[in-house]
C-alpha cells in the first residue's frame, strides 16, 4: 500500500488516465465461482478520465461529465451526480492516498466503450479514474492497489466481480484468470475477433443474481455449470497454445450453448452468433454477463474479420468492432 501523501497545494490542476473495454472470450459467469476465465482487451475502445481542480467551494467532486456511445454509436455528453460505484471508489482512494481534505475536483469521463454490452465499461471507467487520480495527487500505485481500488467500483456494479474486467481493461495481452492468479496465455498462432453489439443493453447484475438463486435452489446445477465452463477454458487454452483456431472456434460455438441453456442469451445474440458463423467464422458466442450485450466471433486474418464483420453489419445492422490477437509465449502474471 502506498504510504506517500500529497498536500492538497501540491497537486496538479489537471491530470489524465486511460483505459480500454474487453471481451470475455470464455468462463464468464462461471469465474465468479472459481473456475477460469480467458479474456481480450479491445484497445480500440478507448477511456480517458480527466481530473481537474475547480474553483468552487467545498471539497470533493463537485461535478461529473460522462461522454459515452449511445444507441447509435453517437457520443453523448451527461453530466450529474457521480454514480454509487465509483463514489465509492473515490472515498477508497481517498483512505488510501490519506486525504483528509482533498480540493474541489471535477471529472470527465470520455470512453468509447459502450456501456451496459459487457465489454468492461464500467472497469474502464474505474480503472481510467484511478490512473487519472493518482498521477493528480502523485500516489505512486502499484498495479495491485490500482486492481483493488477498480474492484470496489466493480463490485458495487455488478454485485460480484471475478476481477477479470479489471485486470483485462488495462493489459495488452490476453489475460487468464485461475485459481485467483491472473496470468498471460500462450497464444500459438496470431488470430482476430469480430465483437457484435446487439444493441440492447446487456443484465450483468441480474444475470449474476438469477444464477446465484437458481445455484442456490439447485447446488447441483452450480457444480455440473462450473465443471462444464472449466472443461471448455482448459482445452481452449490447450488449442490457442497450439495455435489450433478451429478446435478453439468449437469450443466457443460450444460455449454459447451452454450460457444458452441457462437462460442467458436473448433472440438477437443466438441471430448474431448464427450469423457469424453462417459467414465463416470459425466459432461464436456471447460475450459478458448475457440478457443482451455483444456477441464475439473467431476469425484467422484481417481479411477473415473484415469478411464476417461485414456480413453482421448487412445482414443484421449490427455495429461491430475487431481486435487482433498476436502470437506470443505465456507467463505468469497479466
Amino acid at each position: 500500500m502506498s504510504t506517500h501523501c500529497t498536500s492538497t497545494t501540491e497537486v496538479q490542476r489537471v491530470a489524465t488516465g486511460e483505459a480500454h473495454g474487453k471481451a470475455i472470450l470464455l468462463g464468464e459467469h462461471a469465474a465468479v465461482y472459481g473456475a477460469p476465465a480467458l479474456a481480450l482487451p479491445l484497445p480500440a475502445l478507448t477511456c480517458r478520465a480527466t481530473v481537474r481542480r475547480t474553483t468552487g467551494p467545498g471539497a470533493g467532486v463537485s461535478r461529473l461529465h460522462l461522454v459515452a456511445p449511445g444507441p447509435h454509436g453517437t457520443p453523448q455528453e451527461a453530466a450529474g451526480d457521480v454514480p454509487e460505484e465509483l463514489l465509492l471508489l473515490l472515498r477508497a482512494f481517498a483512505e488510501r492516498a490519506g486525504l483528509a481534505t482533498p480540493p474541489a475536483l471535477e471529472i470527465r469521463l470520455d470512453s468509447r466503450v459502450p456501456p451496459a454490452r459487457g465489454l468492461g465499461s464500467s472497469a474502464a471507467n474505474a480503472r481510467a479514474l484511478v490512473r487519472a487520480l493518482d498521477a493528480f495527487f502523485g500516489t505512486g500505485l502499484d498495479e495491485q492497489e490500482t486492481y483493488d481500488l477498480v474492484q470496489v467500483s466493480e463490485r458495487s456494479a455488478h454485485g460480484l466481480a471475478s476481477g477479470i474486467d479489471a485486470l483485462t481493461t488495462g493489459r495488452e495481452r490476453p489475460v487468464l484468470l485461475a485459481d485467483g492468479r491472473p496470468r498471460t496465455p500462450s497464444v500459438g498462432t496470431g488470430f482476430h475477433v469480430v465483437v457484435a453489439d446487439s444493441g440492447s443493453g446487456g443484465g450483468t447484475r441480474k444475470a449474476v443474481g438469477m444464477l446465484r438463486a437458481a445455484f442456490a435452489r439447485n447446488p447441483d446445477h452450480r457444480t455440473r455449470f462450473v465443471h462444464r465452463s472449466t472443461g471448455f477454458t482448459r482445452a481452449a487454452l490447450d488449442d490457442l497454445a497450439a495455435g489450433h483456431l478451429p478446435a478453439l472456434g468449437r469450443h466457443l460455438t460450444d460455449c454459447h450453448r451452454m450460457l444458452a441453456d441457462l437462460g442467458l442469451t436473448t433472440d438477437r445474440t443466438d441471430a448474431l452468433a448464427r450469423t457469424a458463423l453462417d459467414a465463416g467464422a470459425l466459432g461464436a458466442k456471447m460475450s459478458g454477463g448475457g440478457l443482451g450485450g455483444c456477441v464475439v466471433a473467431l476469425t484467422t486474418t484481417v481479411a477473415h474479420a473484415e469478411s464476417v464483420s461485414t456480413a453482421l453489419a448487412d445482414r443484421t445492422g449490427a455495429r461491430t468492432w475487431t481486435a487482433a490477437v498476436a502470437k506470443g509465449a505465456g507467463h505468469d502474471g497479466p
